[in-house]
């Protein structure tokens, strides 16, 4: 099985920053994650794309939050990272880290994150 932990949630005013970080874990050696991304949720409503971005380093947004949120990775730790600016209240959600095909010692496929609660609020 592959763990995807992620930290970095939390509550901020509006028009403030924070930083996801997901890290990608298993058992036995992770050899290579396809696409590493962020999802997020709000009640009511199902879960949309947030970031993704591939071993490549190829990167895509959703509209609402270009030109403010930058993903990144580093493949050696197989970690990805959110780096989310000027938030807004419509941000406020719960964001889940995702793997797609993961390729590892004794897994593979696509896992997902428990999820991490980013509230925006003053």
């Amino acid at each position: 099985q592959v763990q995807l932990v992620e930290s970095g949630g939390g509550l901020v005013q509006p028009g403030g920053s924070l930083r996801l970080s997901c890290a990608a874990s298993a058992s036995g050696s992770i050899f290579s994650i396809s696409t590493m991304g962020w999802y997020r949720r709000t009640p009511g409503k199902q879960r949309e794309l947030v970031a993704t971005i591939t071993s490549g380093g190829f990167t895509n947004y959703a509209n609402s939050v270009k030109g403010r949120f930058t993903i990144s990775r580093d493949n050696a730790k197989n970690t990805v990272y959110l780096q989310m600016n000027r938030l807004e209240p419509e941000d406020t959600a719960v964001y889940y880290c995702n793997a797609e095909g993961v390729v590892a010692a004794r897994a593979s496929g696509d896992f997902w994150g428990q999820g991490t609660q980013v509230t925006v609020s003053s």
